[in-house]
């Protein structure tokens, strides 16, 4: 396949609609760019009462905008900076304050910048945690009292399947994206007593705006030989996550905790 002709295009088709997100209330994180607008976007169009968290104060305005206009659904966007576990705090207060009750968390922040091993730092390695992994937890442990409160819900926590494919140049990404699996069946026992269930997705290579360009600048062959590799020959797109991420979120799943699915057409 040509470069030029791999596009960020959405195929329609007859996605589900889940009456028990209507009016309640989710919480997403890195909701400004990427899989994270999508998944914006998508909770909005089930009507669900939609708050999501990003560094990137301007972006997370526009998405807020845009999908408030398509949806007439606006969701409530907040400035947090994820690696400051009192920001994460205050602002979840803030947001119980507005009458946010909540009854699904998707964790999806987060950051695969490459970096060749011999040139990792201590100081890199902790900040690529901190913004890979340690506020997945810190998120989660601020709205266990919110989800036992309503009576349950669900946490998703945004892995990815590049640990599985022993992928180069991204150890601290792919050290805490491991992790995660290890964060989501260990909470999911801890809190299955209050109902609440928690599960993982590890989304393939998703073909968000960042990784379209990059890959056209720097290893245009990864689109062939991507393809080459996977069961399903088409390219994954942010909205492959986001439906992913609805069902785990919905009464739909009701029983499925402490599980991850792997949303990566088949690679093997």
């Amino acid at each position: 396949m040509s470069v030029k002709n791999v596009e960020l295009e959405r195929k329609p088709i007859d996605a589900a609609t889940y009456p028990s997100l209507l009016d309640k209330a989710v919480l997403i994180t890195g909701g400004a760019s990427g899989i994270g607008a999508h998944l914006v976007e998508a909770y909005a169009e089930q009507g669900a009462k939609v708050a999501f968290f990003d560094i990137d104060a301007d972006a997370g305005q526009t998405i807020a905008d845009q999908v408030g206009k398509v949806s007439r659904n606006r969701p409530v966007f907040m400035p947090v900076n994820l690696k400051d576990i009192d920001s994460i705090k205050s602002a979840v207060s803030e947001l119980a304050e507005q009458n946010f009750q909540f009854i699904a968390l998707v964790n999806n922040a987060g950051n695969d910048d490459r970096l060749a091993a011999e040139e990792v730092t201590p100081e890199y390695w902790d900040d690529r945690f901190a913004v890979n992994l340690r506020h997945q937890f810190f998120v989660t442990q601020a709205l266990i009292p919110h989800l036992t409160a309503a009576g349950g819900g669900s946490v998703i926590n945004m892995g990815s399947n590049s640990w599985m494919q022993n992928a180069s140049g991204l150890i601290c990404y792919t050290t805490a994206k491991s992790a995660i699996e290890g964060l989501t069946r260990c909470l999911a026992k801890e809190l299955g007593e209050r109902r609440i269930r928690v599960n993982s997705i590890a989304p393939g290579w998703i073909l968000t705006e960042r990784q379209l360009n990059r890959a056209k600048a720097i290893y245009p062959d990864k689109f062939n030989d991507y393809l080459t590799r996977q069961c399903l020959k088409e390219f994954l797109l942010p909205p492959d996550v986001a439906r992913m991420a609805l069902w785990l979120s919905a009464d739909d799943s009701r029983l499925v905790t402490g599980q991850t699915f792997v949303v990566d057409g088949g690679v093997v």
